[in-house]
């Protein structure tokens, strides 16, 4: 693959997730109003959301506007690289850049920022929030990473393109650990993705949107940016890694069939989000250490090759 071609696809899948991003807020925000019986914004509304903090003054507030600015920056930059790094319907066009250990980082480094972002305004909202979010790293950051390496001993490889094509099935026996691993990483994406009930740090009626209390202008809306992004970039790895089937497809049809999965989960997200009631953070912590418990036992599997 030519430099030429890399950078081109980079681009491509970099403006497929910042279009798309808002896109999928917009259908959360609707299908959330319509099954609470409202008529709720329009569906473009994200965008409008997103100029219009763009547009405001970038106030200075907090402890160390330095590091707002740069955990915010940061922050959108780890979801645009991780575009280049996740299939999205066509071969990373960073593949060769990195491998799945390198993907781990980066997503681990998502939630960082948003520490970051809490320790510089040192609200004490923003100190509750962070210290929540430190809890849920903890107990969540690992089975997304559990998922990926099982995918990695099944396939005996780290490659980005060997792994995120449902690696997690692979093997000579009956895939038990991909499915298991399937089960956990559902039950806990609403988490990954910070949506109701699992949106601890943020948990507009208690902590008034936590690590972000401080934040207008610019920097709220990079932030808001990247948590939109957030929910494509999980959405198109958990495709990739438990329901590849017709990613072989030719274009575009294996293209819009990996989209329309997307979709899907982006729909299923927003009906649990809609329908389910925020969880206290002990009980949020016992099941995320549960589910843990359970995907640690189906990498064991995976390391007997089941």
């Amino acid at each position: 693959m030519s430099l030429v071609t890399v950078i081109l696809g980079f681009l491509v899948n970099v403006v497929l997730v910042l279009l798309l991003a808002p896109l999928f807020q917009g259908v959360l925000r609707k299908v959330t109003a319509q099954v609470q019986s409202r008529q709720g914004p329009p569906l473009p509304q994200p965008y409008f959301d997103l100029l219009k903090l763009l547009g405001k003054e970038d106030l200075e507030s907090g402890q160390m506007p330095a590091m707002q600015r740069f955990a915010a920056c940061l922050s959108l930059a780890t979801m645009l690289t991780l575009a280049g790094l996740v299939p999205m319907g066509f071969a990373a066009p960073l593949n060769g850049a990195g491998d799945v250990i390198l993907v781990i980082y980066l997503l681990t480094l998502s939630g960082i920022c948003t520490l970051l972002a809490g320790l510089a305004a040192g609200s004490t909202y923003s100190l509750v929030g962070i210290s929540r979010e430190m809890m849920t790293m903890i107990a969540l950051e690992p089975l997304f990473a559990v998922a990926i390496i099982a995918g990695a001993i099944h396939t005996g490889s780290f490659r980005l393109d060997t792994v995120f094509n449902g690696s997690v099935y692979a093997g000579n026996t009956f895939p038990w650990s991909g499915l298991i691993l399937l089960g956990v990483i559902l039950l806990s994406f609403q988490a990954f993705v910070q949506r109701v009930p699992f949106d601890l740090s943020e948990a507009e009626t208690e902590l008034m949107e936590g690590p972000l209390m401080e934040y207008s202008g610019p920097k709220l809306a990079l932030f808001k940016y990247a948590q939109m992004a957030r929910l494509v970039i999980y959405s198109a790895l958990f495709v990739n890694l438990f329901v590849p089937w017709g990613s072989a497809l030719a274009f575009p049809l294996g293209w819009l069939l990996f989209w329309l999965k997307v979709c899907g989960l982006v729909l299923l997200v927003t009906l649990v989000a809609a329908t389910h009631a925020r969880y206290r953070i002990d009980q949020a912590l016992r099941f995320f250490a549960a589910l843990l418990g359970v995907g640690l036992g189906a990498l064991i599997l995976a390391c007997y090759g089941y």
